[in-house]
């Protein structure tokens, strides 16, 4: 397995010098942010290749937006704008391409899963040249209500996009926030998971009496291994369904600088995780 990082903890700092920094600190891979460091189709090549010249390994591009807004025209803008980019990500011979799929508040379930998986296999069918992997993070949304991002949620999608070039971005951290186990949830999606993300969650149990689920400040992202999950078991149980892609540290926690603050604190984190990675796929 490759040990990277998403490059949105980094947003505020130019992209030659996030990856000077992921080579430096000793990362195999790299998964850049298109809001934050790329921006238009026209400019991924550039960027792929500045972080190879590096010696990384671009692990995926990941492109945020909810696609299915309510909002036609927002929706349309945003679907056109997607399929540039896979066109262009698939032409640099990046090999994954994360999206969102989000949720029209306006529509049923069924119409929700239906919409997006016939933009997904329009995805597929439109990338099939370079043979582009697409795959969602299971990010439940700023409403939790994001369609895809539960056991459940997957099957209805995996039903709907049969093609294996679509899968997960799996994401432990969402999981353990919204009480479902994230190894269970592995075994229900063991064979279409693209890349793996290293966010863990940490719940004050106290808080959470006092406020409840729907209350806040009973749960902070962390950086692996400061949190609930028990990685030795969760990257065992990965490795054992053959999964051998990339590990990618996605950095949100509030005690290494998170979001925009100390630079240095910002790095700390991500050495840190990557140190704690490597010992646990060390020990396997």
């Amino acid at each position: 397995m490759k040990i990277g990082f998403y490059t949105s903890t980094f947003n505020d700092r130019p992209l030659e010098e996030v990856v000077d920094f992921a080579a430096s600190a000793g990362f195999d891979a790299i998964e850049i942010d298109v809001g934050g460091h790329i921006k238009t189709p026209e400019r991924v090549e550039d960027a792929v290749s500045l972080a190879r010249s590096r010696g990384l390994f671009v692990s995926s591009l990941t492109y945020f937006g909810n696609q299915l807004d309510a909002d036609r025209d927002r929706r349309r803008e945003l679907r056109a704008r997607t399929a540039e980019f896979a066109e262009a990500i698939g032409g640099a011979g990046v090999p994954i391409f994360v999206i969102f799929p989000g949720r029209d508040d306006t529509a049923s379930d069924e119409a929700n899963y239906d919409d997006f998986a016939d933009f997904a296999n329009g995805l597929i069918a439109g990338t099939q040249k370079s043979g582009l992997t697409f795959a969602i993070e299971n990010w439940p949304g700023p409403k939790d209500n994001f369609i895809g991002t539960t056991p459940k949620g997957w099957q209805e999608l995996f039903r709907r996009i049969t093609d294996r070039r679509f899968g997960l971005e799996f994401d432990p951290s969402h999981l353990i926030r919204i009480g479902v186990d994230p190894y269970w949830a592995m075994e229900t999606v063991k064979d279409r998971i693209a890349i793996l993300h290293a966010k863990d969650t940490a719940i004050d149990r106290e808080a959470l009496q006092a406020v409840g689920y729907h209350g806040k400040g009973w749960w902070q992202y962390k950086l692996p291994g400061l949190g609930l999950l028990d990685w030795p078991r969760f990257l065992r149980q990965a490795r054992g369904h053959g999964f051998d892609g990339t590990i990618s540290i996605e950095h949100e926690d509030a005690a290494y600088g998170w979001p925009g603050k100390d630079l240095a604190a910002r790095k700390a984190g991500e050495r840190l995780g990557l140190d704690y990675l490597k010992n646990v796929l060390n020990g396997l």
